[in-house]
């Protein structure tokens, strides 16, 4: 009970402090209140670059409310953990300075059929250039009790991306992106290297579809001992998504 409020006053801290910092960039708020909503379907849930699915398919619902620099979001899986549900939400700010945008939030994972037993929180701490074609991001996630299993957990990625300036046979509006990180545990599993690499079609102005390699330097017993149930689900692959916005 005590490392839970612990926890959550660490929690409110987290986010107060964000509120705070975002009341020091009155000049970027817009005033708009705007909420936005996507479906995505895909063949295998990668989180990671590890699935959380079994290597089975999975559909994501989420819904993303802004209004100036503040943010907050509701996100929907089903997983190989909790009775194959998750629900996520979080919140936090993205002041933007020239070309950098910068982001600091609270993202809460949920598992309603586990009974809260591992739920976990992370803060996620970034910032991303973006100009022309190019962007070029690196981002933090830590938590304090990953899982309620791992302990203090830390992951570290960085990310590249490219919109090709012309659109392919007139329809598809083309980029390619990857993403190289890092993830530590306190305790209960090795840590190990991750990556991803693809190509995201627009189309229609509202749809995408996205074919993406992911890998990890896990071996199978690692990856048993981290995931718990599935040796497998640290192996490369290639994922298919297809995403509709709203």
């Amino acid at each position: 009970m005590a490392r839970r409020r612990e926890v959550g006053i660490l929690k409110l801290g987290i986010l107060t402090a964000a509120l705070a910092l975002g009341l020091a960039f009155p000049a970027q708020a817009q005033n708009k209140l705007t909420l936005t909503g996507s479906a995505t379907f895909t063949t295998d849930y990668m989180f990671r670059s590890i699935s959380n699915t079994n290597e089975l398919p999975a559909v994501q619902p989420e819904f993303d409310l802004t209004y100036g620099i503040f943010w907050a979001y509701m996100w929907g899986s089903n997983t190989a953990f909790g009775e194959n549900i998750e629900i996520d939400y979080g919140g936090g700010i993205s002041p933007k300075w020239r070309n950098i945008t910068f982001t600091i939030g609270g993202l809460e994972y949920t598992y309603p059929g586990a009974n809260n037993e591992i739920d976990y929180f992370e803060l996620k701490t970034g910032a991303t250039w973006a100009k022309g074609p190019w962007s070029i991001g690196v981002t933090n996630y830590w938590s304090p009790d990953n899982f309620q299993f791992f302990g203090n957990s830390d992951a570290i990625e960085g990310t590249v991306g490219y919109t090709l300036a012309h659109k392919w046979w007139n329809f598809f509006s083309p980029s390619i992106s990857g993403t190289v990180g890092h993830q530590s545990y306190e305790k209960n599993a090795d840590d190990y290297l991750y990556w991803n690499a693809g190509l995201t079609l627009g189309f229609l102005n509202h749809w995408s579809a996205d074919i993406r390699y992911y890998d990890t330097n896990y071996n199978e017993d690692q990856c048993l001992q981290q995931q718990g149930q599935d040796r497998h689900a640290c192996d490369a692959r290639a994922v298919g998504t297809i995403k509709a916005t709203f």
